[in-house]
């Protein structure tokens, strides 16, 4: 998915963006890594049959994200 995607297909509300970028802040999470939760929200929220992304995808996809870093980094 390019930016441009992401910003039509990942649109976050405003409480939610805080939330990502809290934590993108206490993880020190980088650029790369702020996509790829995007990616993984929009998905949880296709499984979800949601049409709109919320904290509460964002937040599994943070979860994730540090999952991944703990096991492989």
């Amino acid at each position: 998915m390019t930016t441009r995607e992401l910003r039509l297909h990942c649109a976050l509300d405003d409480a939610t963006l805080e939330l990502l970028k809290l934590a993108m802040s206490e993880l020190r999470l980088s650029a790369r890594a702020y996509d790829r939760i995007l990616k993984v929200a929009r998905t949880t929220a296709d499984l979800k049959e949601s049409d709109r992304i919320a904290a509460e995808h964002v937040s599994e996809a943070v979860q994730l994200r540090t999952l991944d870093r703990q096991l492989w980094g």
